[in-house]
């Protein structure tokens, strides 16, 4: 009777499949409000950064009169060094100023949401579903950036932030002719007779601007993919590492998961301060 029973358990374990997917798996319904692993993991992620930022801001005020010492010395070393890298990309102090409070958000979120998914228990920790093709095992945490939605949510806040203030910088009508040049075709007739040449110039500078709003496509697809590839073949090297050795194998790997965290976080965040820098500059310039 036992070796029936320990027979059958070993049959129901071998049954389960656990399947990477491109999107998050749904853990539990709300109304119509869908909650899934990657969707927790976001919370997470941001109850983290804000527990994290307001107790860092009562010691900072607590030490505003002292000269900084620990970690609030080695933050303020970090904040110095990340303005001077956005001074780089913007050229101006100003911008970087009135740009970089969102961009180095949008890098710690993504940061910490991608070494979150390091953690033990995430993509381990589940329950067994029943599905048309047998059991499938659904992890109840999943990295938020190991999740496509999360990655083109991110994107589309990023080069939506852009144009916002790219129409605050120079206009809404100066923003819109970037990419819908009315000005070029309005100056056609007005300009022909002093300067000819117009009837070449001004039909190239209309072209640009429709492949401007291509570019402005491409954007969030390249956001979005390049952030969610990076992490999530990295779990699925991790995952089948571990399938070979759960100790010393995925080590090395891990290490290496945090640093390619750190770069990706990096490229997405002086990318989107980029974007915002070329969005509020003027066509001439």
């Amino acid at each position: 009777m036992s070796e029936s029973l320990a027979q059958q358990n070993i049959e129901n374990t071998q049954e389960v499949s656990h399947e990477a997917t491109l999107f998050a798996e749904p853990i539990l319904h709300v109304g119509n409000f869908t909650i899934t692993n990657s969707l927790i993991m976001s919370w997470i992620t941001v109850a983290v950064l804000v527990t994290f930022f307001v107790l860092a801001g009562k010691k900072a005020k607590k030490s505003a009169k002292k000269a900084p010492t620990g970690i609030h010395n080695f933050f303020e070393i970090i904040l110095e060094q990340a303005l001077n890298m956005a001074d780089s990309v913007t050229g101006d102090r100003k911008k970087t100023l009135k740009f970089l409070p969102i961009v180095l958000a949008l890098f710690l979120f993504i940061l910490v949401s991608n070494w979150m998914g390091l953690l033990p228990g995430v993509g381990t920790i589940g329950f067994v579903e029943n599905a048309e093709h047998g059991k499938v095992f659904i992890p109840l945490f999943r990295g938020a950036t190991a999740d496509l939605n999360t990655t083109l949510a991110i994107a589309l806040f990023s080069v939506i932030i852009s144009h916002v203030f790219g129409v605050i910088a120079v206009g809404a009508w100066n923003h819109f002719n970037k990419f819908v040049n009315l000005k070029a075709i309005l100056a056609i007739p007005k300009k022909i007779k002093k300067d000819p040449s117009i009837l070449m110039v001004n039909p190239i500078k209309i072209f640009v601007g429709l492949i401007e709003i291509v570019s402005e496509i491409a954007k969030i697809a390249s956001l979005s993919l390049r952030l969610f590839g990076n992490i999530f073949a990295g779990e699925v090297l991790l995952a089948s590492m571990m399938a070979i050795s759960a100790f010393l194998l995925p080590l090395p790997f891990m290490f290496l998961e945090l640093i390619v965290g750190i770069v990706q976080a990096l490229v997405f965040a002086i990318l989107t301060l980029a974007f915002v820098s070329i969005a509020t500059t003027n066509d001439e310039h």
